[in-house]
């Protein structure tokens, strides 16, 4: 597995949370172990009090992504660093997923973590997947999703940088949005326009005084 592709941790955890809308689906250990996908053994671990362990870790997630929407890429290395240095992980070789046409191992890295408990787990992986997308793709691919009320988090990974919403959903309603405004912007000036006319053909027909 390709240690960026982790860095989906991070946005899954993140975006359990609307902020502007004020919701909030992390409300149950079921949910905490939905977030570790289905094959995983570490979900097993989670317990009541791992809810309030996720969010907590969710809030300074958030924060780096918020910090390097912003343009403030030091302020979101240095979370991301604080984040990495709370909960490490250890990089091994493994081969017990994948097998080639042969039989043989696909030998691969993937992030071994040492937890105390399913939060410390996650938050490692998250973390360090993050890390790896950050250096590998720029502070600048991580975004919130502009699209309001959404500010989903998303992990750019397009050609040009030019992702700016979480979801093609969120990027038509945007559009549409936008649209609206440039005809309401339009109809406003025609009108304008036509109370400007009318106001002038009123005071050539009145004449001089």
């Amino acid at each position: 597995m390709e240690l960026a592709s982790y860095s989906d941790y991070a946005v899954r955890l993140v975006n359990t949370e609307e902020p502007a809308r004020g919701t909030d689906t992390l409300t149950s250990v079921d949910t905490v172990r939905s977030l570790f996908g289905p094959s995983s053994q570490a979900a097993r671990r989670a317990t009541d009090a791992d809810v309030t362990r996720f969010r907590s870790v969710r809030s300074r997630l958030r924060a780096v992504f918020t910090a390097a929407d912003a343009g403030e890429a030091t302020l979101a290395v240095d979370m991301l660093n604080s984040l990495l240095l709370e909960f490490p992980v250890s990089p091994q070789i493994s081969g017990h997923d994948f097998l080639d046409d042969e039989g043989r191992p696909r030998w691969h890295l993937h992030l071994a973590e040492h937890p105390s408990n399913a939060t410390a787990g996650y938050a490692a992986t998250a973390a360090m997947g993050l890390a790896f997308h950050l250096t590998e793709y720029g502070v600048d691919r991580l975004g919130l999703c502009q699209a309001a009320p959404c500010r989903n988090a998303y992990l750019d990974t397009s050609t040009n940088r030019s992702r700016r919403y979480c979801s093609d959903r969120c990027a038509t309603r945007a559009n549409v949005a936008a649209y609206r405004a440039r005809k309401r912007l339009e109809s406003e000036r025609s009108a304008a326009t036509g109370r400007s006319a009318d106001t002038s053909q009123e005071a050539t027909a009145r004449g001089p005084r």
